[in-house]
């Protein structure tokens, strides 16, 4: 380890803001680009084909990692693309008034996308090669919350602002959009300067030799991903458990905001922030520790896999409840939509822990346990594509009390998926493997 990354400062000075920043580029890139596409009146399917397949970024992150190390400190990676992408926030912000801004915006936070995800593998590295395994243990849950935060950021404060800027100040969406851009981008040079002083370097002894050795044990976890037991069920698990939600992650915040004449609750940006930004993050927290505290208690296994199935997927009705009420001439309660909103997000919180602790459990473990998971994580991202690209086409088709009850029935595969899952792996037996556990 390099005499600059034994001087380990406090963790919580920078555990806690480098994970806040993992979290705020990607609620921009995600959430708040078609929160503020849908304000400059663009339609769901415009919204989600363009800006859903961005998402592929994270999922790609396994075909580059390995080969940051072999140039520069996981430190200056994470300080650069913080300040580029501050950068590419100030130039979405000035091409807004520009006529082709929709298609610069989509352009701009393809490469913010590269960007954060490059971010996210460096960040993690500088966490797993700074702490020895109780630290990581010990600081697992704060990492988790502040990245929360950091989308508490994004679809809180910001969609705030801009909602601000335009009903009690009168600006324009243009206007107002840009500058909550600029006060995210601003947020972000803040903390590269904040990391420049507290962010540990990183171990830099984990290099591999040469490109030739990089691809060589690339190649080598690769196959043996694909020899692990049961690999293909498992595989399917993995693809049918989001069916579902994938629908409704986009989707579902573009209908709150949607006009009530179009079948939408017809949200202003502000009770936006608030309800889909702030309410449902931090019930969504409090929803994936009880989850956790679930699994932990009766284990994973087939009954609570399919347990937890059920929570993530049952909960959907709320937005089918939402979409039969909403429409001209139904004016929603703000609690009305908060609660079944913040009930949906609870079910989907609490019942996705089961996802991740089946693939950190039953498909990543061996001799290349954390690239494993990063592949089964990736795999899991990239189902999320498809369906979050159709699902604004869909909706615009269907209308939106239609398009739930579809929503509803992609849950099918999602259950089914629970039920056959291959348990190759006894309970303990993931320890016995090899790898450090997660």
């Amino acid at each position: 380890m390099s005499t600059s990354s034994t001087r380990i400062r406090n963790p919580w000075a920078w555990v806690t803001t480098s994970y806040l920043s993992e979290g705020i580029p990607f609620a921009l890139v995600i959430w708040v680009a078609g929160t503020m596409l849908k304000d400059l009146g663009h339609s769901d399917g415009e919204i989600t084909l363009a800006t859903a397949s961005i998402g592929i970024a994270w999922s790609l992150k396994p075909l580059w990692a390995a080969f940051l190390d072999m140039f520069k400190t996981k430190k200056f990676f994470v300080l650069w693309m913080e300040v580029i992408m501050a950068a590419l926030l100030c130039a979405i912000a000035v091409a807004l008034p520009l006529p082709n801004y929709f298609q610069i915006t989509i352009a701009v936070l393809w490469v913010m996308a590269f960007c954060s995800a490059t971010q996210d593998i460096c960040v993690d590295g500088i966490y797993i090669t700074s702490l020895d395994e109780k630290g990581q243990a010990r600081y697992i849950g704060v990492q988790g919350v502040f990245w929360s935060v950091g989308r508490l950021f994004g679809t809180a404060l910001i969609v705030w602002i801009a909602g601000s800027l335009k009903e009690d100040h009168h600006l324009s969406s243009t206007t107002a959009w840009s500058w909550a851009l600029a006060a995210s981008a601003a947020t972000l040079v803040l903390l590269a300067v904040y990391h420049w002083f507290v962010l540990p370097t990183g171990s830099i002894g984990d290099r591999p030799e040469s490109i030739k050795a990089a691809f060589r044990t690339f190649g080598d976890a690769i196959v043996d991903f694909f020899k692990k037991d049961s690999i293909w069920g498992m595989l399917l698990f993995v693809l049918l458990y989001r069916s579902s939600e994938g629908l409704l992650l986009v989707e579902g915040p573009l209908f709150l905001q949607a006009a009530p004449d179009l079948g939408g609750v017809g949200l202003s940006l502000k009770d936006k922030g608030l309800i889909d930004g702030t309410i449902a993050t931090a019930v969504s927290l409090a929803a994936g520790l009880l989850g956790g505290a679930f699994m932990a208690r009766f284990g994973l296994n087939r009954r609570t896999l399919i347990i937890m199935a059920l929570c993530l997927n049952i909960p959907h009705v709320c937005f089918v409840v939402l979409s039969q009420m909403a429409g001209s001439g139904h004016a929603l309660s703000f609690w009305t939509v908060a609660s079944l909103v913040t009930l949906e997000k609870f079910g989907y919180s609490f019942g996705f822990v089961a996802n991740m602790l089946y693939m950190m459990q039953q498909i990543s473990p061996g001799r290349y346990h954390m690239t494993h998971y990063a592949f089964a994580n990736s795999i899991m991202n990239l189902t999320l594509v498809p369906t979050q690209m159709i699902s604004g086409p869909l909706a615009d088709h269907f209308g939106y009390q239609t398009y739930f009850l579809v929503v509803m029935v992609a849950a099918i595969p999602s259950v089914v998926g629970a039920m056959i899952a291959p348990f190759p792996r006894k309970p303990g037996e993931a320890q016995a493997v090899g790898g450090r556990p997660h």
